[in-house]
């Protein structure tokens, strides 16, 4: 993808898209059906869902068409502690992918955790996702033996936590 593309908070007219991409990302790796974050009601309204005090959601979109090619969030992680944040609903179409997005939004959403008082980042991910996981093993993010939360998704398979008080919000070489 030769086009400029720039990083900018959701909006209500991202909503279609964004469901979209969820929609056709998650079956690309195995998640379909119920276990997944697919099946979330947030999954139509990202903005609504994410204009709450305490999460945000970035999309990433094309500068000369204005087309949104992907995205990710962090929210209160549901049934955890006033600490710890979600990193949600980070994928990409297949065009976006191998450009360094998901390092520029990570570090976007890692930041503004940070800044909204969390210490602690979790995420689910699954294990068929390998270049997701190593991008997050590269920040920091250990490998957990159990999920934290009550996310309801228990079709994940790998799960993991950021220390945000101690993480440089870069990438390990």
């Amino acid at each position: 993808m030769s086009a400029p593309l720039r990083i900018r908070p959701i909006e209500p007219g991202d909503d279609p898209a964004v469901a979209s991409i969820i929609r056709a990302v998650m079956p690309e790796f195995g998640a379909r059906g119920p276990g997944f974050a697919i099946d979330d009601p947030e999954v139509d309204f990202m903005s609504r869902a994410y204009g709450r005090p305490g999460a945000a959601y970035f999309v990433v979109e094309r500068e000369d068409t204005g087309r949104v090619v992907g995205g990710a969030g962090v929210a209160p992680l549901e049934g955890g502690d006033a600490v710890t944040c979600e990193l949600r609903k980070m994928y990409f179409l297949p065009e976006a992918r191998g450009l360094g997005l998901g390092e520029r939004v990570l570090r976007r959403c890692l930041t503004v955790a940070r800044a909204l008082g969390y210490e602690r980042c979790y995420l689910e991910t699954l294990e068929g996702m390998k270049a997701a996981r190593r991008l997050y093993e590269r920040f920091g993010f250990e490998r957990l033996p159990r999920p934290l939360g009550a996310t309801g998704h228990f079709g994940c398979d790998a799960w993991y936590a950021l220390d945000l008080t101690h993480a440089a919000l870069d990438p390990r070489p």
